[in-house]
């Protein structure tokens, strides 16, 4: 199996994918954009692309113009039928590479904050749980690609995760996160933690450890779904 993943910040990883991947021997290969002369495979030579996460907006084209490359890629992995997951600034390159608006969501949501499974999900998409608590750390959102189903909202944000075909998986919230995934995002990122709503503290984003496992079991049940 060749997994092809993007990241976009060093401090971004693939948190609990890391285990799955390992269990089933895949091959992970990575295009590090915040290095020079970061380089793109051939999108039919994966199995799966993993686009991660990143402080930047995908609007951000003229300060970073590889944005415009990975959107292509993107775009023609797609097209190709290659299984492709996004998380959080991920699924909105998906959104934008497929001609859906990205813009700044109502509120920023950062924190631990349940999402509900979105009601006209049908039999043939991936079924998020009735509930369940994942961490968010997100200022923008997406709107939905054309052809994609909606497959789960929080309060604060309707668009969390989106389906597009069998293989395609847009997710806003972070069910992949680890503790030092957090700690790292919290040493980085602090100054984006401005009082609101739907913005905890740093103590509250640094939960104990039981609070990740519902959101690394989803993903390994989501990997399962998109490589099944």
């Amino acid at each position: 199996m060749r997994v092809q993943i993007l990241q976009h910040v060093p401090f971004e990883g693939i948190g609990s994918m890391a285990e799955w991947f390992q269990a089933r021997g895949a091959d992970v290969r990575y295009t590090r954009f915040f290095e020079a002369n970061a380089q793109l495979p051939e999108p039919a030579s994966c199995d799966l692309i993993v686009a991660m996460g990143g402080p930047m907006s995908v609007n951000d084209e003229a300060e970073l113009p590889w944005l415009i490359a990975e959107k292509a890629f993107l775009r023609e992995a797609i097209e190709a039928g290659v299984a492709v997951l996004g998380v959080c600034l991920g699924a909105q390159l998906i959104a934008s590479a497929l001609g859906a608006r990205v813009h700044p969501n109502a509120v920023a949501e950062i924190g631990w904050f349940p999402l509900w499974r979105a009601e006209s999900v049908g039999d043939d998409c991936f079924v998020f749980p009735d509930r369940v608590e994942l961490l968010h750390w997100h200022g923008e959102t997406f709107e939905l690609p054309a052809g994609a189903t909606l497959l789960a909202s929080s309060e604060a944000c309707r668009h969390q995760a989106f389906q597009l075909g069998r293989r395609v998986i847009g997710l806003q919230c972070h069910p992949e996160m680890t503790p030092q995934i957090v700690a790292d995002l919290l040493a980085e990122c602090a100054d984006e933690l401005r009082p609101g709503q739907w913005v905890q503290a740093p103590e509250q984003l640094a939960a104990e450890p039981r609070t990740y496992v519902p959101g690394n079991v989803l993903m390994a049940r989501l990997l399962d779904y998109l490589l099944g």
